[in-house]
Formats: structure tokens, C-alpha cells, sequence
């Protein structure tokens, strides 16, 4: 039965190869545009002879370096404006906290619940334990320690990055929240990496928190200013609904208050 060919580029396409032991090989978007078109030329060969089929992987093969670069995404990024000095100091002095980060519920039960929910809905993307629960921790804390529904954070965080640390956008926004660099000349410190995640959380949720307080709280114009599109609505939309999916059922309060207001 020959492979049907996965000509979708927006989405991860795997390729079920002809002949030989079934083997994946997933592309995930944006990543190079020379991989995706010679990973269509092996569909596209897949049922002629084996000898033509290896060397196709072959050359597969020398794009794989290619695999190590960090992730390209087709996230936006927010836009260049300046900033009042005190507006500046103050996101400045927001980022440079260093407490430990910690699950902010009154209820250290209610938060075990969260954590637990919110990890195995992340396990299929993360899959060693530790390191989930330790994202979540950070998310929980810099969101709160923010003003930010911790769901809307990671609602955030799945299309932007769909949680990969290194990954970059097209514009060179950067992490798991997409922060453009040039956030670390205005509020950061001198040899700020913005793939460190904690660093990138910090970040995200200070800049998230200074767009509301612009739109003075609403939520749809502050996400747009966020992925650079205010005056779209497609953006905040794709954010609310993925936080929905990552609604916890501890607390109904922890629902997007704002999601209505446009």
C-alpha cells in the first residue's frame, strides 16, 4: 500500500516510509524549507526501488546537522517602543528578582492538584518528569508574581513555542515565551540569555503584564501587542483558546476574566 504524502507544512507530517522497516521521521514547522522539500522527495519515491530509496535517505542524512539548530518558529514578536524611564526602571527591577520559584496557592494541596493536572496534560511534550514539574513550578510563580493567569501563561507558551526552550521565530524572538532581544538592552542586564528558561519566563510574563497595563486590562489587544498584531484578532484567539485546554479544574477563579473583553 504506498504512503499517502503529508503536504501540509503548518502542522508535524510523518513520513511512513515503503519497503522497509516502518521508521518516522517528524518535521515540525518552520524548521528548514530544503528538509521539508527533501523529505517530500523521498514520498515522492518511496514505492520505487531500494537502491533509489537509500539514496535519497542518504542526502536526507546530510540535513540532519541541520536537526541541531535551534527550533524555527513562525511566531510574531513584540514591537520596538520606547519607554518611559520610569516605566523602564520599573520593568527593570522586575526582572531581576532572584527567589526561588514556588507554587503560589494558599492551599498547598490545591496545588499539588494543579501541578499534577498541568503535568501529565504536559507529559506528552515533556516527557522526563522533573523537568515538567519544574517548568510548572516557574510558569506558576513568574505568572503570579506577574498578575497573570497562570493558564493563559502556558496558553501563551504552547503557541508560541509549543514549549521548546530554544526555539526561534522568524523575526528572532526567542524561548519559550518568544521575547525579541532587544527587551534585554531596555530591562535586562548585559549577557541576558533568553534561552535560559527561567530567564525567558521572567521576561515574557513582565512584558505580558506592561502590554494589559497599556490596553488597561484587556486581555485580546494586550496578546496582540504581545505577538506584534494588535488590531488582529487571530492571535489572542489562538492563546485563549489553547488556555482553555490548560484550564485547571482546582479553581474556576483561575478562568480568563478578560477573555470576553475586546
Amino acid at each position: 500500500m504506498s504512503p499517502s504524502p503529508a503536504a501540509n507544512s503548518n502542522c508535524p507530517t510523518v513520513l511512513m516510509m515503503h519497503g522497509v522497516r516502518s521508521c518516522r521521521l517528524v518535521l515540525t514547522r518552520g524548521i528548514v524549507p530544503a528538509l521539508c522539500s527533501c523529505a517530500r522527495a523521498v514520498v515522492a519515491t518511496a514505492d520505487v526501488s531500494l537502491t533509489r530509496w537509500r539514496s535519497a535517505a542518504r542526502g536526507l542524512l546530510l540535513l540532519a546537522p541541520l536537526l541541531l539548530a535551534p527550533l524555527r518558529v513562525e511566531a510574531g514578536g513584540q514591537i520596538y517602543e520606547p519607554l518611559s524611564n520610569s516605566v523602564q526602571t520599573a520593568m527593570a527591577h522586575s526582572v531581576s528578582d532572584g527567589k526561588v520559584p514556588e507554587l503560589q496557592f494558599d492551599d498547598p494541596a490545591a496545588g499539588r492538584r494543579w501541578l499534577f493536572a498541568m503535568s501529565a496534560r504536559l507529559a506528552p511534550r515533556i516527557r522526563d518528569t522533573q523537568a515538567r514539574v519544574d517548568l510548572l513550578k516557574m510558569i506558576h510563580y513568574e505568572a503570579t508574581r506577574a498578575g497573570l493567569d497562570p493558564q493563559m501563561v502556558l496558553g501563551l507558551i504552547e503557541v508560541e513555542s509549543a514549549f521548546h526552550r530554544y526555539a526561534i521565530s522568524r523575526v528572532g524572538a526567542r524561548g519559550l515565551m518568544q521575547v525579541m532581544p532587544f527587551w534585554v538592552d531596555l530591562i535586562g542586564a548585559p549577557g541576558t540569555n533568553l534561552f535560559n528558561v527561567r530567564t525567558n519566563l521572567r521576561f515574557g510574563c513582565v512584558i505580558m503584564r506592561h502590554y494589559l497595563d497599556i490596553e488597561k486590562g484587556n486581555l485580546a489587544n494586550a496578546l496582540a501587542r504581545y505577538n506584534g498584531s494588535l488590531g488582529r484578532s487571530e492571535y489572542p484567539t489562538m492563546v485563549m483558546a489553547a488556555a482553555r485546554h490548560w484550564q485547571s479544574p482546582v479553581d474556576d477563579r483561575t478562568r480568563l476574566a478578560s477573555q470576553d473583553q475586546r
